[in-house]
């Protein structure tokens, strides 16, 4: 699960800063996926130690009482824009000092490399089918990590335009597996109704899907 809308009057890039909460909207959208799940067979709740993914994690949690696991493999990707407004205006790319960090969008050269955010995503996912084996598991973690995670077991290319990202605020990405083996990947919007209008519209399709359902 992604987590849901932060409160960020700023509009700075939070990254792994902390202080940065979930908005009003941001818990009825928690509250939302909580509702959804309340019928799933969930025995491990698992999040981000960034306060958004904790407090997203909190009503799931409460709803089949357990206690939140934090992993800190679930984090949101590093960037060197952490804190700052990042656009041509008056962004951090009005500054020419900060384009080299724009050198190469494969690796990529501005944060954490996608295959490194793989890694570890897949380790967590691995842990936690591992903990709730024959069950549910609940993950809640960032946008990028997830969408990385899901390219990756679809084995797409990891570099991407971030606008084709199918990874909306409180949205779901599901991994079945049967035994050890990943058998599929399902996405769901739970809280959909809720999203901002401008984000309503949905995600520009997922090119060079294969391998698993979506």
């Amino acid at each position: 699960m992604r987590h849901g809308e932060v409160e960020n009057p700023s509009g700075v890039l939070y990254g792994r800063l902390p202080g940065f909460h979930l908005s009003d909207l941001g818990v009825k959208m928690a509250e939302r996926v909580a509702e959804h799940l309340a019928d799933r067979d969930i025995t491990e709740v698992v999040a981000s130690p960034l306060e958004r993914a904790q407090e997203t994690a909190a009503p799931i949690a409460r709803a089949h009482g357990l206690e939140i696991r934090t992993d800190r493999r679930l984090i949101e990707a590093t960037n060197v824009f952490q804190g700052r407004t990042f656009g041509v205006g008056d962004g951090a790319l009005r500054r020419p000092a900060n384009w080299r960090h724009l050198r190469n969008p494969f690796r990529p050269s501005w944060g954490e490399p996608y295959v490194d955010q793989a890694v570890r995503m897949r380790s967590a996912l691995d842990a936690a089918r591992d903990a709730a084996r024959g069950h549910e598991a609940v993950l809640v973690s960032h946008q990028l990590p997830v969408w990385i995670l899901r390219s990756q077991v679809e084995h797409r290319r990891l570099w991407h335009d971030p606008r084709s990202r199918q990874c909306t605020l409180a949205s779901l990405t599901s991994f079945t597996f049967l035994g050890d083996d990943l058998v599929a990947v399902t996405y769901t919007e739970p809280a959909g109704d809720l999203l901002p209008a401008h984000l309503k519209a949905g995600a520009r399709p997922v090119k060079g899907a294969k391998g698993y359902g979506a």
